[in-house]
């Protein structure tokens, strides 16, 4: 007779073996990782790394599959409509998770998706018109509330985490500013150097050039912290506005349900394809560092983020496209 402590372990091996069988045995055949944007983007860097990675270390085709439209929501459709296995993925940002989320129901991302990993999560650089004539974020504040509802920001859509830095940034500061919203921070960064707005919180690559020329200045970064990668360059926390922080983040995800050993197997892939100097170097370009997670504290991460989202679109009043 089998004693009743020993009962249980015997039941669960067959299922721990299957565990570990599929873990080994994937991937079977050729990845997908979608990105729900156009080419060009962060985004589509990230994807684009790890598919050359992934396709070197598993031996298998990737292909990267841009389906943009919809704000993201062609492309999380096309995810969530994929089998749960690991051979599916999709690297998305910010704006992509927060138009999943909405902006009223408690969301916890592991009953919509499978987080696998982070990849990225840079700052946004306040880029204001030099015609301001502010130095500082203190500067800027004081000039925004001698001028009330003058002043125009520019972003790369709503929902975006450079629109939602820039709502947070008010709404602390306690200003009025008139979102304008574009398909891309190309478009914004073009009616910022014109003065037709007059400033837009935008990825640091974004505005490098034209902060070089003169045609915009950087006055904060939105991290809690100095970047490491433009430590000239002080945080908004320190320069006017204390407890402020905002980042844009990048991440790994497959469809709801994926087995725990194969989204394991992927997250340490990915760690390892975003973590070589070559990645690190291309991302320094895009004013990022690698950051990888494990998949738990990804999913702790994105609810957290996301949670502080929601709150500053219904304070705000921000209708989600």
């Amino acid at each position: 007779m089998i004693p009743r402590r020993i009962l249980p372990a015997l039941l669960a091996a067959p299922f721990l073996a299957q565990r570990a069988a599929a873990q080994d045995a994937f991937p079977t055949r050729g990845i997908s990782i979608i990105v729900p944007f156009p080419p060009g983007g962060g985004t589509d860097v990230l994807a684009r790394i790890l598919a050359q990675h992934f396709q070197e270390s598993f031996k298998q085709p990737v292909v990267v599959e841009n389906r943009g439209g919809g704000a993201g929501r062609i492309g999380m459709q096309q995810l969530q409509r994929g089998a749960a296995d690991g051979h599916t993925l999709m690297v998305t940002s910010t704006g992509g998770i927060m138009g999943l989320a909405g902006a009223h129901d408690t969301f916890k991302v592991e009953a919509a998706l499978t987080p696998v990993t982070l990849l990225a999560a840079p700052a946004y650089v306040v880029a204001v018109h030099p015609s301001l004539g502010v130095k500082d974020v203190a500067g800027l504040i004081a000039l925004a509330k001698q001028r009330p509802g003058a002043f125009s920001f520019g972003s790369s859509g709503t929902g975006a985490a450079s629109h939602l830095a820039a709502e947070l940034f008010a709404s602390m500061a306690g200003i009025e500013m008139l979102h304008v919203p574009y398909r891309g921070t190309g478009p914004a960064l073009n009616d910022l150097m014109g003065g037709r707005i007059q400033l837009m919180f935008a990825p640091p690559q974004t505005v490098a050039a034209a902060s070089a020329s003169g045609q915009v200045q950087s006055i904060a970064m939105t991290a809690e912290r100095r970047s490491a990668l433009l430590p000239g360059i002080p945080t908004v926390n320190e320069s006017g506005l204390p407890g402020y922080s905002a980042v844009g983040w990048f991440g790994l995800f497959g469809p709801r349900g994926m087995p725990a050993p194969v989204t394991a197997k992927i997250a340490a892939e990915a760690a390892q394809g975003i973590t070589t100097d070559a990645t690190r170097q291309r991302l320094a370009a895009l004013g990022a560092e690698p950051e990888p997670m494990s998949p738990d504290a990804f999913a702790r991460f994105i609810d957290a983020d996301i949670a502080k989202w929601q709150q500053v679109v219904r304070e705000r009043g921000i209708t989600l496209e």
